[in-house]
This record gives structure tokens, C-alpha cells and sequence, in this order.
């Protein structure tokens, strides 16, 4: 028979436990209503569109697919899309170098010319850390004037992009300085293809993706029939366009790969519990180098804590896996949207995660300058240029602002338009050799080749090392011969 009434001392255990269990779910539901709010917030105002998965202790707590996956056939993200994920692939290529390094096949410290014996004689002093750590002062072949235009669309091998920067000379002395290059991942992954005897896709498919149960992450091979695949968009005034053609039949160190965000889970899991390497050895990976970067890896801050992950931004794809290891929190945005800064999302996400403050995305200056662009023209916009920099100042940066503004409009061939815009910058920054160049693109577009040797001429002038400027005089010589 069950006593009338509880003790004292039951009946204060049973509220504790009852006001314990409400204030967890209250602070669980507080959590989540914060996500949806920032969430909604980044849709709107930072044009995201893709999926997200954030894990504490490698459970996955929350996860959600927003926007479309493919606008023209309305197919929306969901947690199991398909995304490119650009330079979250280094983290790949470092933890395989790292393999290597406990299997004794090679030291940090050799010489990559050890390992690919046509090198440059200028590269010889170029080792395996430094390639880790973009600290060789090899060129990066992605910042070539026409890499976008001419060699990304081309069927590239891993030799063949580094034959694009073979004949440049070093940037600085091996380990001097931090300079990002896609060129140290793709050399990383013909050293492993060297040492392994395998193709560097096999290699990551057998050592990494497969142990870990990652089937959704590999190779982009554009013949495939992928389920779930994401197409890559950008923004031109505020609205989605197509991505442009580029060439992904190829498989390199530095990027080119697609995953999930349940798989990149599973990866975030396998660094936490050293899975695949050594913990020594992850700990030394995660060490910055020098300007906040380790072995493939981007570290940093976030209030107290220290952070660990990589970004990643391909052909209309944004992408951000941000770590937090004293906390075991995890958060992995992949966006389908060029615009949409994975890396900001991320950041605000881990803040919310930590209870900590965290900025609500609002309606940006390149979003107003659009918006007032459709409704009235060049005018009202430059107007309200001229009052964003008196009300914010310094915060105001008019070039940055411009520039996107000018350079969506020549995309949309309203040219006419985005002389007035780009004239209106070389006013406000007549030492910018980028201002000049950008109104030398516009009227090369409109086919006043006298105007636009000018002012590519005197961007040269501003800024000898412009090599955008120069290929523009090479384009309007060959444009006058004709």
C-alpha cells in the first residue's frame, strides 16, 4: 500500500529532478529556437541555401536542409545532398601525408624534389611542411589572370596545373612567410600517388572513406549519375544564376571532391577519436604554423576557445567545418550558394552552441545598392553610396561594394551601366590600380579600346604586379589589330 503522503526530503528530490529535466528542455528549445531564427535570418539576408549538421560529443543534435538544390527544377537540400566542398579536401591530403609519415615513408623535413624529381631547381629548398603549411612561395596556379576563363574549363591532370607555375619564380624564400596555393595540395597529392602507387582518389578511397563509412564523399566525376547532387549558383544582383562551366574531371589534393554533411561528420568524428592518426600527430596537424594555419587545417579563435577546421569555395559552393575540441562541438554548413559565407554561418552557430553573442544576419550594404540599383539605376545608387559612407565611415568599404556591384553588372552585359559605376569609383580611389583595371575591363566590354588601354595602362602604372591589367592591354592590342 502506498503512504498518503511522500517525506520531505523525497518530495524536495522529485522537484529538483523536475525543475532540472524543464530547465534542460527549456534550454534545449531556447537553442534551437535561436538556430531557426539565425537560420531564417542567413536565407534572407546572406543568400543561404544548402545544408547544415552541428554535433556535440559526436551526436548530431541538429541538422536541416534549406533552399533548393536545383532552383530550376525546384528540388530543395535536405540533409542527405550531395555539395562540392572545395578546400575541405586539404584536410584529406594532410591526414593522408600524416599516414604516410607514421608508415615511415617519408619526414616533413624532405624535400619534395625527393619525391617529384623534375622540379624547378628553384624549388629544391621547398619541403613537405612548408607545402603543408602554404609557406613554400610556390605561385598558386588558381590566381592566374586566365585560370578562370581558359584553364579551369580545360581537362586538367595534377601535372598539368603544376606545369602552369613550374617556370614562376619562388614569392619568397621556403618557410619565409604564409601564402595561400592550391599548388602545395595538388604537389602533396602526386607525392602520394608516387609513394602509394595508386591514384590519389583510390588512395583516399581505401585509407580514409571507406574505414570510416563515408560513402557519399569522393571524386567528382561529371559523367556520373549522382543522387542528390547540388548545382552551384551565384548571385548577380541579388538573384541566382547559374554557376559557370567549370572543368571537375580531375581529382587534386587542394579541392574538387564532394561529401555530405552526415560524412563529414563521420570525419570530424574520426579526428576527435584518432581514428586515423596518430593523436601526437593531430595535435601537431592542428598546430598553427604561422597566420593561423597548421598541417591543411585553418585554426583559430572563438571567444575562449580554440577553433580547428577548414572553408571551402568552388564553383558556386560555399563551405565551412569548423571544430571546437574542448567542447567536442562540430559545425559543418555546406551552401550551394557563392554568396552565402559558410565560414560566417559557422561561426555564429558555434556561438550560439556556446550561449555566447552572436550577430543576426540583416540586410547588407551590396543588398541595398542592389535593391536600389533595380528600382532606379545608377543614380539613386551611387547616391546611397555616398550616404552609407557618411553614416558608417571606415565600416564602409565603397571599392569592395563597387567593385561587386560593377562586376555583376558586365556579367549581365549592362555595360553602359557599369562604366558609370566604375568611373565613379576611380573618383572616389584614383590610387587604385584595381579601380582602374575594373573600368579598363568595362570599356574593353564596350569595345572602346582607346578608353580601356588607358586606364589599364595606368592600373599597371599604380600597381606594376597587376597582372589582371596586363592581360587586359594584351586583349585590346589583339582586339585593334583586328
Amino acid at each position: 500500500m502506498l503512504p498518503k503522503t511522500l517525506p520531505k526530503c523525497k518530495i524536495v528530490c522529485v522537484i529538483l529532478i523536475l525543475l532540472s529535466l524543464t530547465a534542460t528542455t527549456s534550454g534545449q528549445s531556447l537553442n534551437t529556437h535561436k538556430l531557426e531564427q539565425y537560420m531564417a535570418a542567413a536565407i534572407k539576408h546572406d543568400y543561404f541555401s544548402g545544408s547544415i549538421l552541428i554535433s556535440k560529443n559526436g551526436k548530431t543534435v541538429y541538422s536541416k536542409g534549406y533552399g533548393m538544390a536545383n532552383f530550376e527544377h525546384q528540388v530543395p537540400n535536405k540533409i542527405n545532398t550531395v555539395f562540392l566542398i572545395g578546400s575541405i579536401v586539404k584536410q584529406f591530403t594532410a591526414v593522408s601525408i600524416m599516414q604516410l609519415v607514421e608508415q615511415g615513408k617519408l619526414n616533413l623535413d624532405d624535400s619534395l624534389t625527393m619525391y617529384i624529381t623534375n622540379c624547378p631547381n628553384a624549388w629544391k629548398p621547398v619541403t613537405i611542411r612548408n607545402l603543408l603549411t602554404h609557406t613554400s612561395g610556390i605561385m598558386n596556379y588558381s590566381r592566374l589572370a586566365d585560370w578562370d576563363e581558359v584553364h579551369s574549363i580545360k581537362p586538367n591532370t595534377l601535372i598539368d596545373v603544376i606545369n602552369l607555375v613550374r617556370n614562376e619564380p619562388l614569392l619568397f624564400a621556403p618557410g619565409e612567410r604564409f601564402n595561400y596555393s592550391n599548388t602545395n595540395f595538388d604537389l602533396l597529392a602526386i607525392i602520394i600517388e608516387r609513394l602509394t602507387s595508386m591514384p590519389f582518389g583510390i588512395y583516399l578511397e581505401k585509407n580514409i572513406f571507406n574505414p570510416l563509412g563515408m560513402k557519399h564523399t569522393g571524386p567528382v566525376n561529371p559523367r556520373l549519375v549522382i543522387f542528390h547532387r547540388a548545382s552551384g549558383y551565384y548571385t548577380k544582383l541579388n538573384k541566382y544564376v547559374n554557376a559557370p562551366y567549370e572543368n571537375l574531371d580531375y581529382v587534386m589534393g587542394s579541392g574538387s571532391m564532394i561529401s555530405t554533411v552526415s560524412d563529414l561528420q563521420l570525419w570530424s568524428q574520426a579526428l576527435f577519436t584518432n581514428k586515423l592518426i596518430s593523436k601526437k600527430n593531430l595535435s601537431e596537424m592542428f598546430t598553427p604554423f604561422k597566420s593561423n594555419y597548421g598541417y591543411g587545417t585553418e585554426t583559430g579563435k572563438l571567444f575562449d576557445k580554440s577553433t580547428v577546421g577548414h572553408s571551402g569555395s568552388q564553383n558556386g559552393f560555399s563551405t565551412q567545418l569548423l571544430i571546437i575540441p574542448e567542447d567536442t562541438i562540430t559545425i559543418i554548413v555546406l551552401s550551394n550558394s557563392d554568396k552565402a559565407s559558410a565560414g560566417r554561418i559557422a561561426k555564429n552557430l558555434a556561438s550560439i552552441m556556446l550561449n555566447k553573442p552572436y550577430k543576426i544576419p540583416t540586410a547588407n550594404t551590396f543588398e541595398m545598392l542592389s535593391v536600389a540599383y533595380e528600382k532606379g539605376g545608377v543614380i539613386p545608387t551611387l547616391q546611397l553610396c555616398n550616404e552609407l559612407k557618411k553614416l558608417e565611415g571606415e565600416n564602409f568599404d565603397e571599392e569592395e561594394a563597387l567593385s561587386n556591384l560593377g562586376g555583376d553588372l558586365l556579367d549581365l552585359k549592362k555595360v553602359k551601366d557599369a562604366i558609370s559605376i566604375f568611373t565613379d569609383l576611380v573618383e572616389k580611389k584614383p590610387n587604385s590600380s584595381y579601380a582602374h583595371d575594373y573600368l579598363g575591363t568595362a570599356y574593353l566590354q564596350d569595345k572602346n579600346y582607346s578608353s580601356a588601354l588607358k586606364y589599364f595602362k595606368k592600373a599597371l602604372e599604380l600597381d606594376a604586379s597587376n597582372k589582371y591589367a596586363k592581360k587586359g592591354i594584351q586583349e585590346v592590342e589583339e582586339a585593334m589589330k583586328n
